[in-house]
């Protein structure tokens, strides 16, 4: 059972792994932008445990320096994840306003229908139209 105990020594990899593709999977695959953001939060989240991880060691102290004391751990990992944090929690709170504007304007607030609906040219919004379309 050499490969189980690999699994189990790096547990928090894996989730780390999984956390991060079903993220992306969501940011890509769906096209409510609500459950984008949501996705998005989720890949924050993977990233967050990504740099944590490595963070903690075990036997480690803080960095008060005493005699007592041979192993210590970095505290600036979670000194950055906690900065990370609050601009993941403003990101979001953006993305979220700007999604209550956009159901504003268009009625909806998935892709597939704002793409669909003709701007005020007429010509069926989209990527395509605007200034410099052929």
């Amino acid at each position: 059972m050499p490969a189980l105990d690999v699994v189990i020594a790096h547990f928090n990899h894996w989730i780390t792994v999984v956390l991060m593709v079903a993220g992306l999977y969501v940011v890509v695959a769906r096209g409510n932008m609500v459950k984008k953001l949501v996705g998005l939060g989720v890949f924050q989240t993977s990233v967050y445990l990504l740099y944590i991880s490595p963070g903690k060691i075990f036997g480690g102290t803080a960095p008060i320096i005493d005699p007592r004391f041979t192993v210590y751990s970095n505290p600036l990992p979670h000194v950055l994840i906690l900065t990370a944090i609050v601009v993941g929690v403003a990101t979001l709170a953006l993305g979220l306003a700007l999604v209550v504007r956009i159901n504003e304007a268009y009625g909806s607030i998935e892709e597939d229908e704002i793409f669909g609906k003709p701007d005020e040219d007429g010509d069926g919004g989209g990527e395509s139209s605007g200034v410099g379309s052929r």
